[in-house]
């Protein structure tokens, strides 16, 4: 998975143009009322393939709950943490809504907080509670924004 990121970190690097970086249009309200983010095919990938990570580890993660297994519990909030959060190429990064980045680095820090409190707390429900507020966060995310190419915005 790491090899992914940071080849897909190359060759985004190599084909990032200063004009899409600075898209006045990257961030209008779309037909849905959302705000619609303008991503090139590949850095739309990349966030859909993060978040697709997010509802893996949140799988495995209330699987471990159910079975209170805690190690199994931090395990999974760990790779979700903020060492997730640096594969993302600065130039992305930049391309970003600050609430979004916000939002974003928030949900990694959660998680690695998830992560350090089960291990030490090896409280099922706490951990619930936290995992609880961190999806909130997701929710409030997928209803804020909405993730497009430039080919399939200029379609709608």
């Amino acid at each position: 998975m790491k090899v992914h990121h940071v080849l897909f970190a190359a060759a985004l690097s190599l084909n990032m143009t200063a004009a899409l970086a600075q898209d006045a249009h990257a961030h209008e309200p779309g037909h849905d009322g959302r705000i619609v983010l303008a991503l090139t095919p590949d850095e739309r990938a990349m966030i859909l393939d993060e978040m697709r990570l997010f509802l893996d580890g949140v799988q495995k993660m209330t699987g471990a709950l159910g079975q209170q297994d805690m190690p199994a519990v931090a395990d999974a909030a760990r790779g979700l943490g903020q060492k997730m959060a640096h594969a993302v190429p600065p130039a992305l990064r930049a391309k970003l809504p600050a609430e979004f980045r916000q939002l974003g680095f928030s949900v990694h820090r959660d998680f690695d907080q998830i992560a350090l409190d089960a291990g030490s707390m090896q409280d099922v429900s706490y951990s619930l509670t936290q995992l609880s507020a961190t999806l909130q966060k997701c929710v409030s995310c997928h209803a804020m924004y909405q993730i497009q190419t430039p080919a399939f915005s200029a379609r709608h």
